[in-house]
C-alpha cells in the first residue's frame, strides 16, 4: 500500500463506502481504514437472542451521559458500519426539509441548497443502492426524474390487511422505499431484516453496494482493524498532511492529498475534537441529533399476523403538519417483526408464552419526530472518554404523533395499543455534529461538505446533516458523499 494514496477515508459505512464507490472510477488511490473487521459468514446473524439480548456485535466500549454516567452505545464497528443492522428504508428528505420549517419545538433551519440541488444525487445513489419503491405513493414524496430503480417490496398478506384498515381510517399509508433484494434475503432463511446484520444476502447495506462497487477497482484498498486516532494539519493548518491508526498494536501513518472523515456523527465529531481541527466556528460536536423516536405495539386478538418481514408501509399524513394546520409531527412506519424473543428481551418480566400470544396478534409500528439542533446538545472530548450531552427537542409534537398514531390504530380495530420511547442508548440516527452551511461563523462544513477550515478535509456521514428531518437518514447521507465526490473530482481534474 502507498503510504501517500490521494484519498484515506476514515470509515465504511454508508458516508464512507458511497464516497469511495463515487470516486474509485477515478483511478486515484483509495485507502479506507475501518477500526471494525467483517461480519463473518458464521456470525448468529439470524439470532435475535445473539442481537438483542446478548449481543454478539456491540463492542465493549462506554460512554459518558450527560452526568457523567457510563452507559454502552447501541453502535457497531464493523465493515459496512451501522448500515449492517439498519432496516433498509431509503427515503429523501421531503423537499420542504431542505427549507426553514416551524415546528412546536422551534425552527428547523434551511440548508445551504434546495431539495433541487440534491435531487440528481438521491437518484444516483438509489441506483448504487438498488431501491425499490413506488413513487407515487406518498403525497409528501419530492419531485423524481422517474420511477425507483426496481418496483416495490410487496406487503404481506397480514401486513396489506392492515394497510387496509388503516385506510379506512382516512390515513394514507404508503409504499416504504427499501434496498432489500427480498427473494435473495429470504432464500437465506425466513426472518426480517430490521435489525438483524447482513452477510452479504440481500440487503442494500454500505458493504453490499457502496464497498462492493469502490473495491471492484484495483486502486482501492480497505484496511480493517484499523482505528485512526491522528490527524496533523501542515504548519498554517489549511491542509491536513498526515492521518495516523492503529493496527494490531503498530502505528501506521499516512500522507494524503485528501481526507474523508466518515465514522459516525459522534466518533468523526471526537476525531476532530481531540485533534483540535475544524474548530474555528467552535460547533464541531455541537447540534447533536438523534431522532425522537417510540416503538409502538398494537394488539387486536381477532388478528393474526404471520408475517416474516412485515416493515414496508409508512404513514406521512402528518408529516408536514398536524392534520389541522398545526406544527409538523412526524413520520410513522412499520418495524421489521417483533417476534416473541425480541419481545421477552425487551420486556424481559413478560412470561415467553405471553410473548408468543402477542407477537402472533399484533403489529409493530416506529414513530419518529424531528430533533431540532441545539448547540448545547452535542459530544464531548474528557480525556479518552466520549461524553454525549444529548438535550432532546421538540417532545411535545413526539407524543402528540404517538397519541395520534395510537387513536388511529385504535380506530383501525386495534383496541390495545402500547408505546415506549427509545432512550439515549438507542442510536436513532445519530447526525449534527459537524453541519454544512454557507456560513463559516455556524457552520464547520461548507455545501460540498469541505472543512471551512482545511481545504483537503471532507466530512461525509450523518455529522453533516444541519437537520435531522423526521425520516431515516441514510439516503441523505450517500447523496451529500456524491456531492462531496464531484468536488473533490474537480481538483483531480477528473
Amino acid at each position: 500500500m502507498n503510504r501517500s494514496p490521494d484519498v484515506v477515508i476514515i470509515g465504511s459505512g454508508m458516508g464512507g463506502a458511497t464516497l469511495a464507490a463515487a470516486l474509485a472510477p477515478t483511478g486515484a488511490e483509495i485507502v479506507i481504514l475501518e477500526r471494525g473487521e467483517q461480519i463473518p459468514d458464521d456470525a448468529p446473524v439470524r439470532d435475535p437472542d445473539r442481537i438483542y439480548k446478548n449481543s454478539a456485535f456491540r463492542s465493549d466500549e462506554t460512554w459518558l451521559d450527560a452526568e457523567g454516567k457510563r452507559f454502552s452505545p447501541g453502535n457497531y464497528y464493523n465493515v459496512g458500519g451501522n448500515s449492517k443492522f439498519y432496516g433498509a428504508v431509503l427515503l429523501r428528505y421531503r423537499s420542504e426539509d431542505f427549507q426553514a420549517m416551524e415546528h412546536e419545538g422551534g425552527i428547523s433551519p434551511a440548508w445551504p441548497f434546495p431539495y433541487e440541488t440534491l435531487a440528481p444525487y438521491y437518484e444516483a445513489a438509489e441506483k448504487l443502492y438498488r431501491v425499490r419503491g413506488d413513487v407515487t405513493s406518498d403525497a409528501t414524496e419530492p419531485a423524481h426524474d422517474g420511477p425507483y430503480p426496481f418496483p416495490p417490496v410487496p406487503d404481506e398478506p397480514a401486513v396489506a390487511a392492515v394497510r387496509k384498515r388503516l385506510e379506512k381510517t382516512g390515513v394514507h399509508p404508503f409504499t416504504l422505499p427499501l434496498g432489500v433484494d427480498i427473494d435473495t434475503w429470504l432464500s437465506h432463511g425466513a426472518d426480517g431484516w430490521d435489525g438483524y446484520p447482513d452477510i452479504r444476502s440481500g440487503k442494500m447495506d454500505a458493504e453490499t453496494c457502496g464497498l462492493a462497487a469502490a473495491l471492484s477497482h484495483d486502486n482501492v484498498t480497505l484496511v480493517t482493524g484499523a482505528r485512526a486516532t491522528g490527524l496533523e494539519a501542515e504548519p498554517g493548518g489549511r491542509r491536513i498532511v498526515r492521518v495516523s491508526y492503529d493496527k494490531g498494536g503498530e502505528t501506521v501513518t499516512l500522507t494524503p492529498r485528501f481526507v474523508a472523515l466518515a465514522a459516525g456523527a459522534v466518533q468523526s465529531a471526537a476525531l476532530l475534537l481531540k485533534n483540535g481541527l475544524a474548530s474555528s466556528s467552535d460547533q464541531v460536536g455541537r447540534n447533536f441529533m438523534n431522532h425522537n423516536a417510540s416503538a409502538l405495539i398494537a394488539y387486536d386478538p381477532r388478528f393474526v399476523n404471520d408475517s416474516t418481514y412485515q416493515k414496508t408501509f409508512g404513514i406521512n399524513d402528518w408529516y408536514l403538519s398536524d392534520g389541522h394546520n398545526g406544527p409538523p409531527l412526524g413520520n410513522v412506519q412499520l418495524l421489521g417483526r417483533v417476534v416473541p424473543k425480541i419481545l421477552k428481551a425487551s420486556v424481559p418480566s413478560l412470561p415467553m408464552a405471553a410473548c408468543r400470544h402477542i407477537s402472533r396478534h399484533a403489529v409493530d409500528l416506529y414513530a419518529i419526530s424531528e430533533d431540532l439542533p441545539d448547540p448545547e446538545s452535542r459530544i464531548v472530548v474528557k480525556g479518552d472518554d466520549i461524553q454525549l450531552i444529548w438535550r432532546r427537542s421538540n417532545m411535545a409534537a413526539h407524543h402528540k404523533l404517538v397519541e395520534k398514531t395510537k387513536k388511529t390504530l385504535k380506530a383501525a380495530g386495534f383496541p390495545i395499543v402500547l408505546s415506549r420511547l427509545f432512550d439515549g442508548r438507542v442510536p436513532s440516527h445519530q447526525c449534527g455534529t459537524a453541519r454544512i452551511g454557507s456560513d463559516a461563523k455556524t457552520a464547520v462544513l461548507d455545501p460540498d461538505c469541505r472543512s471551512f477550515d482545511h481545504d483537503n478535509l471532507f466530512v461525509t456521514d450523518a455529522s453533516a446533516l444541519p437537520t435531522s428531518a423526521a425520516v431515516n437518514p441514510a439516503l441523505t447521507v450517500a447523496a451529500l458523499s456524491m456531492k462531496a465526490a464531484d468536488a473533490m473530482k474537480k481538483e483531480f481534474g477528473a
